[in-house]
């Protein structure tokens, strides 16, 4: 794919990212899952890279790299630690609201500060009722003065416990134009987080509850107008939620194969390296081809939403073949690690637990499923990312 999606710009931040994830991040994987909650200090120290500013254009401190440089930030940190990768997407979906939705006076507050890593935002949609239903959501937001006054819960918020600013979708009215999104400051009177709870994978992130109790918020912290909350939540899920995720899933699938190439080197069987065996060379050949697949899927998606092109099938697809294939590699590894993939002292036990956190975000690999069948079929309805892709165009520096 060099020279048809990545350029000599695209491999010089790969390797600074790796650079840093190897030098960094790796030494602190052992404490991360010793401790399986969030990380503060590394996540603050991975921000302050500017990373999190990889869609803001440069006018607002941003690198302005678009989708396709995003991906290659996400895939190299998630290479070492899902869990650091995770916390880098979940806030590029934190500002993805504010660079569609935010008032020139949201951008010039916000932006520059989630670029330099000052501000980790976040998007809180799913609730614990609806699930991924949006319009079943029943977090409300009423109109008092010039204020609104929030009341509800959200769930499986990335980067609840290290967030500084909510985009928070409530209800303000009936039907799909009843929902409207808000800015909430972390420290807001009547904003509560739950406690961490431990999670199967991903330690070092943090995905939790948020509770609105009478929170006040001004006027002037909404996104968009009253009604535009639908438009911020898909715009989160589509541009950013599946094309982030599949960046996840790409980044643990290429470290599956790293780590057990490396153990079919170093272990011996019947006097040669395991990989001589053809059982095994042929599940290596399966990780292989799976990788190379799911990555061109990666590209090919981000590529077209960088360009403005209509994606939103490729995006779908790319999320569902990179979640399905690092799964299936993963368990693919574990069957040639056998017995020694089950102690800790190897990885790859951690990439089959990470990558399984994938599946549900933006959408199961069903909902996928059902929404490619509606593409089948000539049923979809629209091209959410033709109608917000323009605002998020990579600048030409690569």
């Amino acid at each position: 794919m060099d020279g048809y999606f990545t350029s000599r710009l695209h491999h010089e931040l790969r390797s600074t990212v790796r650079e840093f994830a190897e030098s960094e991040v790796r030494p602190l994987i052992p404490a991360m899952e010793s401790a399986r909650s969030v990380h503060h200090e590394l996540s603050r120290r991975i921000a302050r890279q500017g990373w999190l500013g990889a869609t803001i254009g440069r006018a607002y401190g941003g690198m302005g790299v678009g989708h396709l440089g995003k991906t290659i930030i996400i895939e190299e940190l998630s290479r070492v630690s899902a869990a650091m990768g995770a916390m880098v997407q979940a806030s590029q979906l934190g500002a993805a609201k504010i660079v569609h939705f935010g008032s020139e006076e949201q951008r010039k507050t916000w932006l520059p500060a989630v670029a330099a890593g000052e501000c980790l935002p976040t998007i809180a949609v799913t609730e614990p009722e609806s699930g991924g239903h949006v319009l079943g959501m029943a977090a409300t937001a009423m109109r008092d003065g010039g204020d609104y006054v929030l009341n509800g819960r959200k769930v499986y918020v990335g980067n609840s416990h290290v967030g500084d600013l909510h985009g928070v979708v409530v209800r303000t009215g009936p039907g799909s134009r009843g929902l409207t999104a808000f800015l909430v400051e972390a420290g807001r009177p009547g904003l509560r987080v739950a406690e961490q709870r431990e999670a199967m994978g991903l330690h070092g992130f943090s995905f939790g509850e948020l509770a609105f109790e009478d929170c006040r918020v001004p006027a002037g912290n909404r996104l968009g107008e009253e009604g535009d909350g639908l438009a911020v939540a898909y715009s989160s899920s589509v541009l950013y939620g599946r094309a982030n995720l599949t960046a996840v899933s790409l980044g643990i699938h290429q470290a599956v194969l790293e780590e057990t190439t490396g153990f079919c080197a170093e272990r011996v069987r019947y006097g040669k390296p395991l990989h001589e065996l053809p059982s095994v060379r042929l599940k290596l050949g399966r990780i292989q081809s799976r990788l190379m697949t799911s990555r061109l899927a990666a590209y090919h998606a981000v590529h077209l939403l960088d360009a403005g092109l209509p994606c939103d099938a490729e995006l779908m697809n790319a999320k569902l073949v990179n979640v399905e294939s690092a799964l299936d590699s993963a368990r693919d590894a574990m069957e040639i690690h056998a017995a020694a993939g089950l102690f800790t002292d190897r990885p790859v036990e951690r990439h089959l637990r990470d990558a399984h956190h994938i599946f549900a975000p933006a959408g199961t690999s069903d909902v996928q499923l059902l929404r490619l069948g509606e593409v089948a079929l000539g049923t979809a309805k629209g091209q959410w990312s033709q109608r917000l892709s323009e605002l998020v165009r990579a600048e030409p520096v690569l």
